[in-house]
């Protein structure tokens, strides 16, 4: 009986292994990511590679390591990583082209060739150096199929929807924008990998069509070759990819409700309160190698609870700080491998060893919301609403090339991606030929071109707010648009959270928008010339949620409307129009609603979505959208953007506007005006805070550098004076207001003291010289050594005399 039970024992622990590799089969999985022989990829392999095992991922991972021959003799970090070694591409070995992106495919080629481990894996998952895993990849539950990969949305790629896609693909419909992260079946990578190289190479080469507008690059300069190169290549061998826009996130973005992104993409900068982090600023930097160097450290948890009170911004900032704190962690157990000795006590790495962040850093798991696929939605065929995907959104608003809307474009850019807002942005840019020649902002947001409507083509009539109907039908009728809704902004906003169709109920054929109740002419005799349905007029306008097929039915209407009331000059009047101008300025807005009116498409109007800083905010409303239309103040601080109409501070080195007051300044017994002063700091930090940035991105020197007499030379786009100069706190001064210094002092004032100065300078010149001349003729002449030592005494004497008067000028 024993003998019969362990042969049972046996065979069923046979059984069971045979089971179980017979799971096990078909999953096997291989992570690879690519770098170069530089301090900037070691820094981040660390990170990765740490991250990799705290999350648990399943299977080996390799790094692709591109050198030349030059650099690995003196390479410090061979032990970083598994590392498989490969030809350097970044000088293309015929062309000569310098461009070190090429070497992802180049790498992935390489190592599906040579390498062992590329013919025992089944599925492959691919990433980017600067990225953070916080739970297991896993493809099949992603929903990853052969044929079909699974990959993260690039919404800027563009050049899937135009010319670009329809030049190098036979297949421009199967075109993905995709990138980032990918996960697909080792069948797929071995026929996409040749292409993909050999397609980075065919786009990298396309240089007449390196332009913005055309890649989505804000650059220029064909350096998303490379992710051209992947989508084409996808096309080009018939794969489509299952898009999850869920699954990485850039640290600083808000997350959608309900869903745990498993991918951190350290690629923007990141912010929180005070502290900040960009990766373009270690370029250089070899802390991997110096022991106790880590990152700066980033505010604490208790901190950060206690900076925001919206829940959805504040779990932004606590994913920010899990990516350093991860980095950070990730160096401090390198050093301890390399040897270095144990560093000093610090309550910082106290508490990345503490259970508290092992706790919030635990492997995180894929939500519901995440893992079903819009397949799945199909066959199962649900028809509860909420249970549907949420539809795919395109927010747009209009500008044309003049510096007022340029840093109005950094403010909402900035905003936009701060906020979290789904899907795509684009500007829609009206400028004449002549402006575009002489534009500097094609980079500073992606941007749709078209042909400028300011002066009418036919009547001659001077009206730029008309661009705004023009762009949207030029928009429509040449670009490719795959969203579902649209939300319409004015450049003039800022925006706090997202806007989207399905919490606002936005339906076809039932727009969303705020109310423009100053629009009186929808309630009298204008309504009732202009349009066919006078009761269907709505007055709204600034924020507008609508569904693509209404706005291609509606956009010509709101166009040729706008032209018809800016004719009518009859009823330009006040109590007419409601405009206080009675200049016809707002022709537009009513174009809008009469437009709206002639298709019977009733507006759902939301109070709750949009603020003009300086009013007072319903209690308890969470606004979406400020709208700095209007002039808004703190006691003796204002903010007006006409007063801003010619001042250039996106081209001018740490320009800004000046500073509101603090918070704990004000008056805390007005609850009412609290809160308005409160959101009106909140409006113009957030401006500020957008120009920063924008500054930094552009390179520009260290503030501290400011003070050197070359460097307004060397840093203002132009001389003309429109532009005004840095103030003490460099804040360019609006061109509107003169400043005390030009009340108070005359041009003959200067003039005078410039006179006064100099003849004191002379005089004290020629004082130095006399006592030279005498103390040479008492003393006789001395050796030539001693006569050369004295002349350079004197004379660089007199050039600091020059200098403090200078100085004192």
């Amino acid at each position: 009986m024993a003998k019969f039970m362990a042969l049972m024992l046996v065979l069923f622990g046979f059984l069971w292994v045979g089971d179980a590799s017979g799971a096990e089969m078909g999953r096997r999985i291989h992570t690879l990511f690519s770098v170069e022989c530089q301090n900037y990829f070691d820094w981040q392999t660390v990170g990765l590679v740490h991250s990799f095992k705290k999350a648990r991922q399943p299977g080996p991972i390799t790094r692709l390591l591109s050198c030349t021959e030059v650099e690995k003799k003196n390479y410090r970090g061979m032990h970083l990583a598994p590392t498989f070694q490969v030809p350097s591409m970044s000088r293309h070995p015929r062309t000569g082209d310098w461009y070190p992106a090429i070497n992802k495919p180049a790498a992935v080629v390489h190592w599906l060739k040579h390498s062992k481990d590329a013919d025992n894996v089944d599925w492959v998952v691919i990433l980017d150096a600067d990225m953070v895993i916080r739970g297991p990849i896993l493809p099949w539950e992603l929903g990853a199929e052969k044929g079909r990969p699974v990959a993260a949305y690039y919404g800027y790629l563009i050049g899937c929807d135009n010319i670009l896609a329809k030049l190098h693909t036979k297949h421009p419909e199967l075109c993905d924008k995709v990138g980032g992260l990918l996960a697909m079946h080792i069948d797929d990578l071995r026929a996409l990998a040749p292409v993909w190289l050999s397609k980075t190479e065919e786009v990298r080469e396309d240089r007449a069509h390196w332009a913005t507008n055309i890649t989505g690059d804000i650059y220029g300069q064909g350096w998303i070759s490379e992710m051209y190169g992947y989508s084409f290549g996808a096309a080009e061998v018939g794969l489509q990819h299952k898009i999850n826009d869920d699954l990485m996130i850039y640290p600083g973005y808000i997350p959608q409700e309900g869903v745990e992104p498993i991918l951190l993409h350290y690629g923007l900068p990141i912010t929180v309160g005070d502290w900040s982090f960009s990766k373009l600023e270690h370029h250089e930097d070899n802390l991997v190698y110096e022991c106790g160097r880590l990152f700066p450290e980033p505010p604490y948890p208790r901190e950060v609870q206690s900076m925001e009170s919206d829940p959805h911004k504040r779990r932004a900032l606590f994913l920010s700080i899990e990516c350093m704190n991860t980095l950070n962690e990730g160096l401090l157990l390198q050093h301890a491998v390399d040897g270095c000795s144990k560093p000093k006590w610090s309550k910082y790495l106290s508490f990345l060893k503490s259970k508290t962040f092992a706790e919030m850093t635990r492997p995180k798991y894929l939500t519901p919301v995440i893992t079903e696929t819009k397949e799945a939605v199909k066959r199962q065929e649900v028809i509860d609403e909420p249970q549907k995907p949420f539809p795919k959104i395109h927010t747009i608003f209009s500008t044309e090339c003049t510096p007022y809307f340029d840093w109005q474009t950094v403010g909402l850019v900035h905003s936009f991606h701060q906020s979290g807002q789904p899907g795509n942005f684009t500007r829609l840019l009206s400028c004449t030929d002549e402006d575009l020649k002489q534009y500097a902002g094609h980079d500073l947001a992606p941007t749709h071109y078209v042909p400028s409507m300011s002066r009418h083509p036919l009547t001659g009539d001077w009206y730029p707010a008309i661009n705004k109907p023009a762009a949207v039908v030029h928009w429509l009728n040449h670009a490719n648009i795959d969203a579902e809704f649209i939300v319409i902004l004015d450049a003039d906003m800022i925006l706090r959270a997202p806007i989207t169709p399905w919490e606002f109920k936005a339906a076809r054929g039932r727009p969303v928008s705020t109310p423009y109740d100053y629009l009186i002419g929808c309630d009298n005799e204008l309504a009732k010339l202009h349009t066919r349905n006078p009761d269907a007029c709505d007055k709204v306008g600034g924020v507008i949620i609508m569904h693509i097929d209404d706005l291609r039915q509606f956009a010509l209407l709101w166009l040729i409307k706008t032209e018809e009331v800016r004719a009518d000059r009859a009823h330009y009047a006040t109590n007419i129009t409601g405009d206080i101008y009675a200049s016809g300025w707002i022709s537009e807005m009513y174009g809008y609603s009469f437009g709206a009116a002639e298709l019977k498409l009733h507006h759902s109007i939301n109070r709750e979505i949009l603020i003009y800083p300086g009013y007072v905010p319903e209690p308890g409303v969470k606004y979406r959208v400020f709208h700095y239309g209007l002039e808004f103040k703190i006691g003796n601080w204002s903010f007006d953007k006409a007063k801003w109409r010619d001042a250039d501070v996106v081209n001018k080195c740490w320009a800004k506007f000046p500073d509101p007051p603090d918070a704990s300044t004000l008056d805390q017994t007005d609850a009412d005006n609290l809160q308005s002063y409160i959101l009106s700091i909140e409006c113009a930090r957030t401006l500020n805070e957008a120009l920063y940035l924008h500054h930094k991105k552009r390179n520009c020197p260290d503030p501290g550098s400011l003070s050197s007499p070359n460097w307004h030379a060397e840093n203002e786009i132009g001389s003309s004076r429109k532009f005004g100069r840095f103030d003490g706190s460099e804040n360019v001064r609006s061109t509107r207001e003169p400043t005390k210094h030009s009340q108070e002092s005359s041009p003959h004032d200067v003039r005078f003291w410039i006179v006064a100065l100099w003849l004191v300078s002379g005089m004290g010149f020629l004082a130095i010289m006399c006592m030279v001349f005498l103390g040479r003729k008492s003393k006789g002449s001395k050796s030539k050594s001693y006569r050369n030592k004295r002349r350079f005494f004197d004379m660089n004497g007199r050039d600091r005399l020059i200098r403090d008067a200078d100085a004192s000028l």
